[in-house]
């Protein structure tokens, strides 16, 4: 693929990101307004997010069967047309059926996007053969940022506003992603096929233990077993990671508010600089990484975390715990990106042949199984931080302070697998932890 095609790729993917932030966060930022349109109780609402975080992995599996077919790509437009129906029938509903019917709809979209676009990122990278997933990450924080500026200029406005913000999705469904990998011809056992020619698979590690070990001669790339208790490793890290984030921004104005009496106008305060810190690292996660390496990272963010989120369980006024959130943001930041590359790679192996590309099904599906970690950890991070804090809130940030810690010895398992630029050219050593 020509550099210009890999340029068009890659602002695709990052208006994929940036779609899928803008649209979560303006709907999530005007869930008050829902409330008192709809006369829903805390428990109702609850009820419905959980509807919605089960119907995203819903939509995720289904990303991991039809993107076999039609390729990530097909599927990535389809999750954004669904966003462009369910949001006016969530804004504009006439009726509570319709709004339900609307969340519904948007729960799949979510599920669809979240796994196609880290899909296409995933693919991406291995182009390039360099770190672009903080960097894409970033776009979904940039996209969020936005959609609360814009919802805390429009507040005062008819919630029925919020509709506009279809433009988005409906136009980067047009975007140029990576199309879905030609059929590979049927090879005999222990061939790939490499630029039109057959040529036989070689052995990437003998070395390797039998559960990270490369597929061999006589097995297919999609028929080799998956690598699946180093995924699960990284996966656990992305769970951690889920459940601080769902923490800071679904309790984190709840307790400004409770906790100190913050006015009412300045609650946002919890999420918008753990917002914009997070983007800050994230835009700067490529270079980070290439530098000082993922596990190093990694294990500094980790110890920095567990300060950050004890300053804000101790803090004695709301400011000392903006504080908190704010230091959080930029030290969690580059966990989720970084999970999603190392499944990416550890999926996909490593070959020493060149011309040989990873197995989009392989790295697709495991992608779209990976992303369920996702919710594992919203769920967790939004129902024990708030069954934990019930009477005190201080004691439900208390958890994740030690649970982030966790992240500490699973560092290394984000670093396996090494990113190769075309011509076998392997990515500098620190993008792997070497």
């Amino acid at each position: 693929m020509r550099t210009t095609s890999l340029t068009g790729a890659r602002i695709a993917v990052a208006a994929a990101f940036f779609a899928q932030g803008f649209v979560f966060i303006s709907l999530t930022t005007r869930l008050p307004r829902f409330l008192e349109r709809w006369g829903l109780d805390e428990v109702t609402l609850s009820l419905l997010l959980l509807m919605m975080v089960l119907l995203a992995g819903v939509g995720s599996l289904v990303a991991e069967r039809a993107a076999r077919r039609f390729g990530s790509a097909s599927m990535l437009r389809l999750g954004l047309g669904l966003m462009v129906v369910a949001v006016p029938a969530i804004t504009l509903a006439p009726a509570i059926g319709v709004f339900v019917g609307g969340v519904a709809v948007y729960g799949i979209a979510l599920g669809l996007v979240d796994a196609t676009s880290n899909m296409q990122a995933v693919h991406l990278e291995h182009r390039y053969g360099r770190p672009i997933l903080p960097s894409s990450h970033g776009y979904w924080t940039t996209g969020g940022i936005l959609a609360t500026i814009l919802v805390l200029t429009t507040g005062h406005l008819s919630p029925e506003i919020g509709a506009f913000v279809v433009v988005v999705p409906l136009v980067v469904a047009f975007a140029p992603f990576l199309p879905h990998a030609a059929a590979q011809p049927d090879l005999a056992p222990g061939v790939v096929s490499a630029g039109g020619v057959s040529i036989p698979r070689p052995v990437v590690n003998p070395n390797a233990s039998p559960a990270d070990a490369a597929p061999t001669a006589g097995t297919r790339v999609s028929d080799a077993p998956i690598p699946w208790r180093p995924i699960w490793l990284v996966g656990a890290g992305l769970v951690i990671f889920y459940m601080v984030d769902t923490t800071a921004s679904a309790w984190g104005p709840v307790y400004l508010a409770r906790s100190f009496d913050a006015p009412g106008n300045l609650v946002a305060l919890a999420t918008f600089p753990y917002l914009v810190t997070s983007i800050v690292v994230r835009l700067a996660g490529g270079h980070l990484v290439t530098r000082f390496g993922v596990t190093p990272l990694l294990r500094i963010g980790a110890v920095v975390a567990c300060g950050a989120l004890l300053l804000v369980t101790l803090a004695p006024t709301w400011q000392v715990a903006v504080a908190g959130f704010t230091l959080l943001g930029a030290s969690v930041a580059l966990v989720a990106p970084l999970s999603f590359s190392a499944a990416g790679r550890i999926a996909a192996g490593s070959t020493p042949d060149p011309a040989a590309e990873p197995d989009r099904a392989r790295t697709d599906a495991v992608i779209a199984r990976f992303n369920q970690f996702n919710y594992v950890g919203a769920l967790l991070g939004s129902v024990l931080t708030g069954l934990i804090g019930a009477d005190n809130l201080r004691l439900g940030f208390a958890l994740p302070a030690v649970l982030v810690l966790a992240l500490v010895p699973l560092a290394p398992a984000f670093a396996r697998g090494t990113l190769r630029r075309r011509g076998n050219q392997p990515a500098t050593g620190p993008v792997t932890g070497q």
